[in-house]
């Protein structure tokens, strides 16, 4: 009887045994690959992965464009799981969002004063570039433009910002200092419309950052005016209040104000903070 039934239990833990391994099985926690990985060790990695991917919003002036795309895809390959998006417009434009409850993470603005727009959202700004204006025409002036006082002429059309805009209340103070008032044909919400108006040869003549007319390389051309020195723009950068995402976000204040962010800025026309 006694070896009978050690028989039947041996029978049973077996069957017990083989249950709990198709079980495994099913969990998809006991088989194993040909390269010898664990499917679970795998599924678990891939869940990690997807849990630890983000994004990091990040709203910034117009002129910054360039810029900020080359500093957002070095930042997106030293944080891996990390896409930044990034949202640019006419600073006023962006700080107006803000304040109506945008979720925006880090704001960077074409000067102080709609940095300051957005009261105690702005924690800590600190000033990364500078920025003046310049006049940009068609390839070559066609027009002879030489000064701010040529955009006074009836036979020249002109381009800038609208006064709302960081470019606008520069070219306002501009042409203040200068003496001159100019009529704009156009008045734009972003310093990178007025730059299309010159490019498209929508008109003969625009108010743009340096940084812009550069960037425009050889589809315009530049003139300087003595002028342009006394209005400088600064651009302030911070993290915005209420973010869930504070930490990354003082990560890419950093980046930005980094030798690397000096760099890039630098290299596409930006004067030092």
């Amino acid at each position: 009887m006694r070896s009978t039934l050690l028989r039947v239990s041996g029978v049973a833990v077996a069957a017990l045994a083989a249950a709990g391994g198709l079980a495994a099985c099913d969990n998809g926690e006991s088989s194993s690959s040909s390269d010898g990985t664990t499917p679970s060790v795998v599924t678990a990695q891939a869940s990690s992965s997807a849990a630890a991917s983000t994004d990091l919003s990040v709203s910034a002036a117009a002129s910054l464009k360039t810029a900020f795309t080359t500093l957002a895809s070095s930042f997106e390959k030293s944080h891996p799981g990390v896409t930044v998006k990034l949202e640019f417009d006419g600073s006023a434009t962006l700080a107006n969002q803000i304040n109506q409850g945008s979720p925006v993470d880090v704001f960077a603005s074409a000067d102080e004063k709609n940095m300051t727009k957005i009261g105690d959202k702005a924690l800590d700004p600190k000033t990364f570039a500078t920025n003046t204006l310049v006049i940009v025409t068609a390839p070559g002036n066609p027009k002879g433009v030489n000064s701010l006082k040529d955009l006074q002429r009836s036979d020249v059309t002109t381009a800038q910002c609208a006064v709302p805009q960081p470019c606008g209340n520069a070219s306002v103070a501009v042409e203040r200092n200068a003496g001159v008032t100019i009529k704009p044909v156009t008045e734009e919400p972003s310093v990178t419309s007025v730059l299309t108006k010159v490019t498209t040869g929508q008109v003969d003549a625009g108010l743009v950052y340096v940084s812009d007319a550069k960037s425009a390389g050889d589809k315009v051309t530049t003139v300087e005016d003595p002028a342009f020195a006394t209005v400088v723009n600064k651009y302030p950068i911070t993290v915005v209040k209420g973010t869930s995402k504070q930490d990354l976000g003082n990560q890419f204040e950093t980046l930005v104000l980094s030798s690397e962010g000096r760099d890039v800025l630098t290299s596409l026309g930006f004067g030092a903070p």
